[in-house]
């Protein structure tokens, strides 16, 4: 059972990508562009410096690179009109829990509106065939402690997930009123916690833990027992790509368009497991932090798990790597980038993954 990405489906295909600056996005874009598609990105500026997207030179690589709002109706349909793209990954958002506290308004303007204005797009613009829109694992009422399964009940108490779940249930509103009976298709996919090289975003454990090693700082815990679904950027991107090429030929059409693509259970660990995984590497020490500790540990909030069994069972997509080998990644293309080799190192990386040697 292998994750089947079609070399020939991709080839030559005009893909626009929203979001393109962004740690995933630009992952998105080196992976479609090796593929051989025609990429047009449409994002603000890179939210970090450095960023992946600058130090890939991603805009060179790809065909077009835009920097502008999402929330600019008027310029996001020019712009994707003048694409001629087919297929539409959506990405743009606000990706930060903490940011959410402080700026809960552009949060959900930003996730609500922009989805809605790729939306409507879509639905206007009939050369689109495909949409894919990017959510999180973090839509899920998390008063129950399971593993979460795509039917289960929605729910978001900070801005952020709430954020989210809006997306969500307007993806629903659209499909259902207006894509049920046309020859375009969309669907929401939701990924676990994603790490990999080239991450460079705050509040992210792993990007935190490589900053205290520039520092020589030790590595300081808020949530050392905290339990996610934490899976290489490749995998769930292969996810979107195989869901994609699926529906664009017109697969699973009677069937419900909500996809999760979550890790193995086994690869579900502690905010303390990959520490110390990493901490070895670098030679750090950890620290718990104690502060608000009976506040950070509750029951409802410290598991956060995802069934991929409709994504195995259908699309035939399962994780290839391993907790541990999705560290060992890290820890590689680290080494590797040291000699200035950003895209070349990740397309080695792709390669590796999808068995391409």
């Amino acid at each position: 059972m292998n994750n089947k990405i079609d070399r020939k489906f991709w080839t030559k295909k005009k893909v626009f990508i929203t979001g393109h600056t962004g740690f995933k996005g630009s992952w998105l874009s080196i992976f479609l562009t090796y593929l051989g598609a025609e990429v047009t990105g449409y994002s603000l500026r890179p939210l970090t410096n450095p960023s992946l997207y600058n130090l890939a030179k991603i805009d060179k690589l790809i065909k077009k690179s835009i920097i502008a709002d999402i929330r600019d109706y008027k310029k996001l349909h020019t712009e994707i009109k003048k694409s001629n793209a087919s297929i539409i990954f959506h990405l743009a958002a606000q990706p930060l829990v903490r940011m959410s506290y402080i700026h809960p308004k552009d949060t959900f303007d930003i996730n609500f509106t922009g989805t809605l204005n790729i939306l409507q797009i879509i639905k206007k613009v009939k050369k689109i065939a495909t949409g894919i829109i990017i959510t999180t694992d973090k839509v899920y009422d998390i008063k129950r402690n399971k593993i979460f399964k795509e039917t289960d009940s929605l729910g978001g108490l900070d801005p952020y997930s709430s954020s989210k779940v809006c997306m969500e249930y307007l993806f629903n509103s659209y499909n259902e009123s207006f894509f049920q009976k046309k020859k375009q298709m969309i669907a929401t996919v939701r990924a676990g916690n994603v790490i990999g090289g080239g991450d460079y975003s705050v509040d992210r454990l792993i990007p935190d833990i490589y900053r205290s090693a520039q520092k020589n700082k030790n590595i300081l815990l808020r949530n050392p027992k905290s339990i996610r679904p934490w899976q290489h950027v490749l995998e769930p991107l292969s996810g979107y790509l195989l869901l994609a090429q699926k529906i664009h030929n017109r697969k699973f059409k009677k069937i419900t368009q909500n996809w999760n693509f979550g890790p193995n259970i086994s690869s579900c660990k502690s905010v303390l497991y990959l520490s110390k995984y990493l901490s070895k590497y670098l030679k750090l020490k950890i620290v718990i932090s104690k502060k608000n500790s009976k506040k950070i540990f509750k029951p409802e909030t410290s598991v956060l798990r995802l069934s991929n069994y409709k994504s195995r069972n259908l699309l035939k997509w399962h994780p290839k790597w391993s907790i541990n080998k999705s560290l060992d990644k890290i820890i590689e293309w680290n080494e590797k980038v040291k000699k200035n080799r950003y895209a070349s190192v990740c397309i080695d990386q792709i390669k590796d993954y999808i068995n391409d040697k």
